[in-house]
């Protein structure tokens, strides 16, 4: 129900209700002037009659009383006229005339009491008031009551019954009623076309606005108010168009910027305002991902961080995660449905050793095989979930693929992996130079830690790494093995081939020594020709056995300097942690004891430490 009728049903319940209200006071009130009146009139012709008969007893004409009741009867409105005498009357004179006696209960009640009653007597034709006022014995006046009567003042001496017709009374009330109540009537009839003139323009303006509020709901700014007055109604209309106005230039404005950022296409019958409110809520989301991640210390907390948002922010169950190997061409799988891997489950396994078979890592670009199935032949999913697509996004580090995020999408979930696409995105765009960030630190480390010659950790590393390897020691109650290895006399070297031999002799060496142990043994560069290498899990007769092949290898070994072939020898001081001493950098030094050892006992041969070696001072 609009405003409009609104008003209109109030103002016609109020109209209604102030007239039956009207309707009623003023019946009411010509109710009880007829009866007052006709009360009062009652009342001055029982004293007419009272004063009559009085003097008609003083001058002894009371026996023509009957025919100046008569004569009364000729008074207009008066319908009937009776006298009766009380008990002491009849006693002193007799009953009088057969009208006289008593005939109802109101006057017997009237002369016992000495109170006048007065009632209402409806009739087929009329409406009939009777009054019945006693004739109370007074002294007051000439002639007076006791002057006849043997009886006391204030005694009863009879009373007197008068019926006054009020019809012509209630009729003329009526027609005033209904004439009042016509002007009333009129009156609310012209007020109410006066309202409804001035409210009509506020209910029109109303439902101008509702409808315009209804469709800023869904999402559509471009409603208009009719501006009907000039008034302070015509004011509204003019200020919500301008509202709107703002409203529509001001979110189209924030839609494309934001769906810029999001490289998220509008659709057009979409809610406007709720998709920017969307958009918006996703980039901030995305904003808070990034403040954290850019606190996270590695790329493996990145990462993860990532795996949980998909999973949190997007309920992305199924997806792989592949992270680009620097100068290789593999792919290795970081995370795989949530769970970290080092296989595919999604994808031919090739592309781990051969990335190019990659189409995202290939081309940099999106792979959608939603809208274009088949599109990538390296998708392979497994045989209990062939009915699944793929997307796959690749995170652009230092103008290359760095990674890849394949989204794996089941077939009621193509429409909304599609909409949440943009939002993946802006994640994957935050991510990249946090990502690439980390890459250069770790790689910076990483070139701090490690020989640039050979790609051997440096003793930089070992130091940063020793309280890791220590505690993993003690931990497992295992044994290391340490051995110090020194070139003999490489000094020799550059000083007759010069240094690009010596570089040549080192890188050589280098790659005898990471063959001749295992991947999880330590080979370090210790310094110039120094080298360190740590057997993990290794008993003293494993690490000898190491030493020995190693001098052997290095004994026979041909390396080519240029023009030139040589061959060096190699000596080598062994010592165990920690059965040799509690700290490791004591057994790292027994071990350089041992080296010296051999260095000084003819070269070119393998010295396991022993205490005796330690008491010498000249170590």
């Amino acid at each position: 129900m609009n405003l409009n009728i609104k008003i209109s049903v109030l103002f016609a319940a109020i109209a209604a209700m102030l007239i039956a209200l009207l309707m009623v006071i003023s019946l009411f009130a010509f109710r009880s002037f007829s009866i007052a009146s006709s009360s009062e009139h009652i009342r001055t012709a029982a004293e007419i009659v009272r004063v009559h008969l009085t003097e008609s007893m003083i001058n002894g004409v009371i026996d023509k009383r009957e025919s100046f009741l008569k004569r009364l009867m000729e008074v207009q409105g008066l319908a009937s006229a009776r006298v009766v005498r009380s008990p002491a009357v009849v006693k002193q004179f007799g009953s009088g005339l057969h009208e006289e006696a008593p005939s109802d209960d109101l006057e017997n009640q009237v002369l016992r009491e000495g109170k006048a009653v007065y009632d209402i007597i409806e009739t087929e034709n009329d409406t009939l008031i009777r009054g019945t006022i006693p004739f109370i014995a007074t002294n007051r006046g000439e002639p007076n009551c006791l002057q006849c009567h043997d009886v006391q003042e204030g005694m009863v001496l009879g009373a007197v019954t008068m019926k006054v017709s009020i019809g012509n009374l209630k009729t003329q009330a009526m027609l005033t009623v209904a004439a009042l109540i016509s002007i009333v009537a009129l009156f609310m009839g012209i007020a109410f076309v006066l309202i409804r003139r001035m409210i009509n323009p506020v209910s029109a303006t109303a439902i101008d606005v509702e409808n315009a509020v209804q469709r800023a709901l869904r999402g559509d700014f471009k409603a208009k108010v009719d501006q009907i007055t000039k008034d302070e109604i015509g004011q509204i209309a003019t200020d919500m168009n301008r509202l709107l106005a703002f409203l529509d230039q001001g979110l189209t404005r924030i839609g494309a910027n934001v769906a810029r950022l999001t490289s998220r296409t509008p659709s057009p019958d979409e809610n406007q305002l709720s998709a920017t409110i969307d958009m918006v809520e996703g980039l901030t989301r995305a904003a808070h991902f990034k403040q954290a991640i850019e606190e996270d210390e590695t790329k493996a907390e990145i990462h993860t961080r990532l795996v949980r948002a998909l999973e949190g922010e997007f309920g992305i169950r199924e997806f792989s995660i592949y992270e680009m190997q620097a100068n290789k061409n593999h792919m290795t799988p970081l995370y795989v449905d949530g769970q970290p891997q080092a296989s595919c489950r999604w994808c031919d396994p090739q592309i781990l050793v051969r990335s190019e078979g990659c189409r995202a890592r290939r081309t940099g670009h999106l792979v959608d095989g939603v809208l274009n199935p088949g599109i990538c032949y390296s998708f392979m999913p497994p045989e209990e979930a062939m009915d699944r697509k793929h997307i796959c996004l690749p995170i652009i580090q230092s103008g290359a693929v760095g990674n890849v995020l394949q989204l794996v999408v089941k077939p009621d979930e193509e429409a909304a992996m599609q909409e949440q696409l943009p939002y993946v995105s802006v994640y994957l765009r935050e991510a990249a130079p946090v990502l690439e960030t980390k890459k250069l630190m770790e790689t910076l480390r990483e070139s701090a830690l490690r020989d640039p010659m050979t790609g051997l950790n440096n003793r930089r590393f070992l130091e940063e790494y020793v309280d890791t390897l220590v505690a993993n020691v003690q931990r497992r109650q295992s044994q290391v093995g340490i051995m110090m290895l020194d070139l003999d006399f490489f000094k020799m070297v550059n000083d007759t081939y010069g240094h690009d031999a010596g570089d040549a002799v080192i890188k050589a060496m280098a790659k005898v020594l990471r063959q001749a142990v295992r991947a999880s043994d330590m080979v370090i560069r210790y310094g110039g020709e120094e080298f360190l290498i740590v057997l993990l899990d290794a008993s003293p007769e494993q690490a000898d056995q190491i030493a020995e092949k190693i001098r052997s290898t290095v004994e026979a070994l041909d390396i080519q300097a240029g023009t030139t072939v040589l061959r060096k020898t190699i000596s080598i001081g062994v010592a165990d942690f920690p059965s040799d001493s509690d700290t490791f950098w004591q057994a790292v030094k027994f071990a350089d004891v041992a080296l010296y050892q051999a260095k000084d006992t003819g070269r070119n041969k393998v010295v396991r430490f022993n205490t005796d070696m330690w008491k010498d001072k000249s170590y």
